[in-house]
């Protein structure tokens, strides 16, 4: 098997698979109504909303990364309030979460091991730590929602 087939097993795994952490975006997801995803609970921390649309945006930064477009992060770092707090403007969200994760599998299956090696210009790190990084970051934010979700 291929390093990037190993790489997007991984991902995949994390999205809607069966981890070594043991839990997913979308098991921890699928039960969170609009109203829970949009909670506040703490003024200094963000909601699960606000999370899953980093999360979206960053996953769509480093994909275009990998395909050769220079990105310059905005300064909110893809932390925006969310302006509609609508069941169905959620359901948007995850939808683009699942957009998201689509567009990196088909990534994937044309990618050439070979290309891991390359170097993004703006940073000076490895295609290879860009695609670990998004994972880790997935990783990380998977956290902090399931537990927003236990305080909600």
């Amino acid at each position: 098997m291929s390093e990037s087939k190993r790489i997007s097993n991984l991902y995949q795994s994390i999205y809607d698979g069966n981890p070594w952490l043991e839990v997913t975006l979308t098991n921890t997801l699928k039960d969170i109504t609009a109203e829970q995803a949009y909670r506040k609970i703490n003024p200094d921390l963000n909601t699960i909303w606000e999370i899953v649309n980093h999360l979206i945006q960053w996953r769509r930064n480093i994909l275009r990364r990998m395909q050769g477009e220079t990105i310059t992060t905005p300064d909110h770092n893809y932390f925006v309030p969310v302006l509609d707090p609508s069941e169905v403007a959620w359901h948007q969200s995850l939808q683009n979460l699942a957009k998201s994760q689509e567009l990196w599998n088909a990534f994937f299956d044309d990618f050439d091991d070979k290309d891991l090696e390359k170097i993004y210009i703006n940073n000076n790190h490895t295609y290879y730590e860009h695609i670990h990084g998004i994972i880790q970051h997935d990783v990380y934010h998977l956290g902090q929602i399931v537990i927003l979700k236990k305080l909600i």
